[in-house]
């Protein structure tokens, strides 16, 4: 596990530095944000409002699919983290369609949920985009990058949120 001391197999040399690189920034995105005053949907630190988060969990899921994402996954991160409640992961084919997945999940929570994004990295490689609103984090990814960091591999322990019913009829 990262950050336990104990090596990880699957880490090493140059990919353990790029990720230790990656995460080092994701996580002082997801620090700050933590800090930040502003929280329209509660600090997960205090699981405010769970519900809430999964709702913006959800609609975010539910849009990358409609803008062509594949792979999507909910993961309920409140038992490994005290900083935010949900991941959400998706897969991108292209720049442009990541792009795409990005401003409209941005135009989701922000115009339809009145939610307010906290941060942005990874928009101009757009090989992973990381939105960060707080208790929710989304995970964009080109299918290369998606593989090589595997966060469902990192994360195995948390649990994946059912998403029958939120992508039922997106083709």
């Amino acid at each position: 596990m990262i950050g336990s001391g104990k090596p990880t197999p699957w880490l090493s040399g140059s990919r353990c530095v790029q990720y230790r690189q990656l995460s080092l920034n994701t996580m002082k995105i997801l620090q700050e944000s933590i800090l930040t005053e502003d929280q329209p949907s509660g600090g997960a630190r205090d699981r405010v409002n769970p519900q809430r988060s999964l709702e913006l969990a959800l609609a975010a899921a539910r849009t990358a699919a409609e803008n062509q994402g594949t792979g999507v996954v909910v993961l309920d991160m409140s038992k490994q983290s005290a900083m935010f409640d949900y991941f959400v992961i998706a897969t991108g084919t292209s720049r442009r369609q990541l792009h795409a997945m990005s401003e409209e999940i941005d135009h989701k929570l922000e115009d339809d949920l009145n939610d307010k994004r906290m941060n942005v990295d990874g928009y101009d490689e757009s090989r992973w985009i990381v939105l960060d609103y707080g208790t929710v984090v989304i995970h964009l990814f080109d299918q290369e990058t998606r593989d090589f960091y595997s966060l469902e591999s990192l994360w195995a322990d948390a649990n994946p949120v059912d998403l029958t019913d939120t992508l039922a009829g997106i083709r």
